[in-house]
């Protein structure tokens, strides 16, 4: 099969289509063939080393398509499933071997490029809203990247419930995006960033601040906050974030920071199918809406992570196997 391998840490260029042996699936896992490849900024961090990883190796975790085999355990799936993951590595090829224990069946007709994309951002969107803060009506929040993947479903699921959601963005077609998802203000990045927040939430601060950018929008993250605001602080698109004074967060109101991670909202099967489940059904009812901002044949992963990195891309993004 083709599949995208990773021979070296480094930039875009050291993703290289190549042919490589077909997987072979133990007795709890899914042979599936891929219809589609969900990029997510954590491949990324990934390729250039920042998070550890062995080469070579195929990348990606993400993706959708149809059941072609199982294991002699699995009970839960059959031949001719359509299926979605987000914790399958190895997606970024034709074929993957992907544990029964993530994989959930796709509902209705949601589209497999939806369905590549919707489980990482959606489920992390989910976590965020359901188990580290949960706006009340009326309440106002913060979401950086407005316009991107998690921002967009953040937006609407968040404004379901009532909240009044700010959002930043860094051009005029990510705030019509970030609009069109329901952001009832919508700010450019800049210095003063945490003033106009204030300005708008007649200087008392948001009850909480979603940020996936990390270095670059920290510090304002911070400053947006009211008495005992929540700041989960989910990516870092931009950076790490470096060491602080945690005494900081008294001296500001009696903050909470968190640095959550999807893996440990998703610890069992049945907190996996919950989140899951919701998003997937949401999608198929049309209560969500899951914005694809481009797709690119597997070969052109190079490409993709290019326009990944320099902020080219809204919404959700995905590869194409065979195209």
């Amino acid at each position: 099969m083709r599949a995208i391998q990773v021979s070296e840490h480094g930039g875009p260029e050291v993703l290289e289509y190549v042919e490589v042996p077909d997987p072979r699936i133990g007795p709890d896992q899914l042979l599936v063939d891929i219809q589609a490849i969900g990029i997510n900024f954590i491949d990324t961090y990934i390729r250039t080393g920042r998070y550890p990883q062995d080469v070579p190796y195929v990348p990606g975790a993400e993706g959708s398509g149809v059941v072609a085999e199982v294991g002699a355990n699995v009970t839960e799936f059959a031949v001719g499933d359509r299926v979605a993951w987000a914790a399958g590595p190895g997606s970024y090829a034709e074929r993957v071997a992907v544990n029964a224990a993530v994989a959930v069946k796709v509902p209705g007709e949601v589209d497999p490029k939806v369905a590549a994309s919707a489980l990482l951002q959606g489920m992390t969107a989910h976590y965020l809203l359901e188990s580290i803060y949960t706006p009340q009506p009326g309440e106002s929040v913060l979401v950086h990247a407005g316009a991107g993947g998690v921002g967009l479903v953040l937006t609407q699921l968040a404004t379901a419930r009532g909240a009044r959601v700010i959002t930043t963005v860094s051009t005029d077609a990510k705030e019509k995006l970030s609009r069109e998802a329901g952001a009832a203000e919508v700010l450019r990045y800049g210095d003063d960033l945490a003033d106009r927040v204030r300005a708008l939430t007649d200087g008392v601060g948001v009850a909480a601040v979603y940020d996936g950018v990390g270095a670059a929008t920290f510090e304002a993250s911070l400053a947006s906050l009211r008495v005992r605001g929540m700041l989960a602080l989910f990516g870092g698109a931009s950076g790490a974030v470096p060491p602080f004074d945690l005494q900081r967060l008294a001296g500001s109101g009696s903050l909470f920071v968190t640095r959550p991670t999807l893996a440990h909202y998703t610890r069992d099967r049945a907190e996996l199918l919950w989140r899951a489940t919701d998003i997937l059904n949401a999608i198929d009812n049309g209560t969500l809406r899951i914005r694809i901002g481009a797709t690119y044949p597997l070969a052109e992963a190079e490409q993709a992570h290019r326009d990944l990195e320099a902020r080219k891309t809204t919404g959700s993004i995905v590869l194409l196997p065979g195209s």
